[in-house]
């Protein structure tokens, strides 16, 4: 990875990281309880999230939301993807597993189209 492409990535990281700490606007018990469930191991760091994108699905991140539905907390992360097109997928916080995705498309080789 170039030096540009890294520093591209870092920024990309922590300004998801500044949109992923505010759970939902306003709610700062939401916050709260997505703070405690990190602390308590219910749920994979955000960076560890973004690198498993990073390598399943390389381009730039543009928004993430850490939600609560059904009582699993769920990554929602939006990216641009390589080739232009806008991916978004739901990532069970847990486990790092991939629950849902919309958009792009995967080549053979694992990249965007």
């Amino acid at each position: 990875m170039s030096a540009a492409a890294l520093r591209k990535s870092i920024g990309a990281v922590m300004l998801a990281i500044a949109v992923a700490l505010p759970v939902q606007a306003g709610d700062a018990r939401d916050h709260e309880r997505a703070r405690h469930a990190l602390e308590a191991g219910e749920i994979m760091p955000l960076k560890a999230i973004l690198e498993r994108v990073e390598r399943d699905t390389p381009g730039q991140v543009i928004e993430v939301e850490l939600e609560r539905e059904a009582g699993r907390w769920i990554y929602e992360i939006k990216l641009l993807a390589r080739g232009g097109s806008i991916v978004k997928l739901e990532i069970d916080a847990r486990d790092g597993n991939v629950l849902r995705r919309k958009g792009g498309r995967k080549t053979e080789r694992g990249t965007e189209r």
